[in-house]
């Protein structure tokens, strides 16, 4: 929604403001709030759905395999969003609250762009499943589904981390989590590729390291590390 429309709608709402009478004025008040307040909605989710395709366009320039400097924060971010929002597409009642800590020496990467936000989105998803997947059993305990994102500089290093504090993952499926095929989710809600996938491109096109530390029912955390090119 432009910023010129937003006004229009502005200066319309001022308008019947002033030409309803005194005595409704306060009954009607909080109508004028609440729509006040969807505009407010409609412009924020729009311009973050236009941010998300910047991203995704700017993702897409490279060529396959097409190693090209890239703020991999502005990456994470885009990804990180949606993944969230196709994640809500198909579960409406899924919420989840998403802390974002990006820290600024980070330097431009040479990464292959669309690879690095695949395995941004494999991991968000995991996460978001894994959250979802607790507040679904937590029906009697309160329970607040979170993912912290996290991107800072490690010596000559790069690493990224994100956070879950949902379900966990049991002792038995740990060794066989980066096993291509292997899945602990039901049948036809995984494929068991997202994690091997991830480590391949990580480990094997970027020479970097992903790693993963959980403890069951408590918290999931993926570590990826990069290489800072001198």
């Amino acid at each position: 929604m432009s910023v010129k429309l937003l006004k229009d709608i502005e200066d319309v709402l001022a308008e019947v403001n002033n030409a309803i009478p005194e005595d409704l004025r306060e009954e009607l008040s909080d109508i004028m709030d609440n729509l006040r307040g969807n505009m407010n909605k409609i412009e924020e989710n729009g311009s973050r759905a236009s941010s998300i395709v910047k991203g995704i366009l700017l993702c897409s320039r490279g060529k396959d395999n097409e190693y090209i400097p890239a703020n991999l924060q502005q990456l994470t971010h885009e990804y990180v969003w949606l993944s969230y929002h196709a994640v809500r597409a198909n579960n409406k009642s899924f919420n989840v609250t998403i802390t974002e800590k990006y820290a600024d020496d980070v330097p431009l990467l040479r990464i292959i762009p669309q690879d690095l936000s695949r395995v941004v989105v494999n991991l968000m998803n995991n996460a978001c499943y894994a959250v979802f997947t607790k507040a679904k059993e937590a029906s009697e305990t309160p329970y607040a589904p979170a993912i912290t994102v996290g991107l800072k500089r490690a010596g000559d290093s790069a690493e990224l981390t994100i956070e879950d504090n949902g379900c966990g993952i049991p002792d038995e499926a740990k060794e066989h989590l980066f096993t291509p095929f292997f899945t602990t989710k039901p049948v036809g809600e995984g494929t068991g590729l997202g994690l091997s996938i991830s480590k391949s491109i990580i480990e094997g096109k970027h020479n970097g390291t992903l790693v993963m530390e959980t403890k069951a029912n408590e918290f999931t955390r993926f570590t990826v590390s990069l290489p800072i090119e001198k």
